[in-house]
């Protein structure tokens, strides 16, 4: 299970934060995700990772509805993000949210920084831990966050979906 906490965060300041504890920087993504209208918990996107030539189709059932921080994920890899993306239309799913972020990825240990600044809306951190066992996970997530200066205060519940849609309702 993916056990992750979001943080709305400064991204300049939090990029060096994550450098000074030792983790390891990965690669950039720069991602379009394209979310499909299904009913909550369940979420359906296709992604594209533009600068690595990747796409991938992703099912997420979110375990804990309105903390989101426990997800049960299913992902492959496609060949072709548009066709893809055609195919779930073409099935009856309709096109929904589109988010655009520029992400860097750091590893340590067994934790993923995944730092973004999103289209419209700023800057984010989720730090993700992979385990069965999600309060062991987030007792790790909460120790890394504490040394980079994150409280609760800082934490972001909603999904990058539901962020954009009140964006631009106000």
């Amino acid at each position: 299970m993916e056990i992750e906490v979001k943080f709305r965060v400064d991204f300049n300041s939090l990029r060096g934060a994550i450098e000074a504890l030792g983790a390891s920087f990965v690669r950039e993504e720069l991602q379009e995700d394209v979310y499909f209208s299904i009913p909550l918990p369940e979420l359906l996107r296709v992604r594209r990772i533009s600068n690595l030539g990747k796409a991938f189709l992703t099912y997420k059932r979110i375990a804990d509805p309105g903390r989101n921080e426990e997800f049960d994920e299913l992902e492959v890899e496609v060949s072709d993000f548009g066709t893809t993306v055609e195919i779930l239309k073409r099935l009856g799913y309709k096109e929904d949210i589109v988010v655009r972020k520029r992400r860097l990825v750091y590893k340590l240990g067994n934790v993923t920084f995944e730092l973004s600044e999103v289209e419209g809306l700023g800057g984010f951190l989720d730090i993700e831990v992979i385990s069965d066992d999600a309060e062991k996970a987030k007792n790790v997530i909460w120790e890394v966050a504490e040394k980079l200066g994150l409280t609760e205060r800082d934490v972001e519940p909603r999904l990058y979906q539901e962020l954009i849609r009140e964006e631009t309702e106000s």
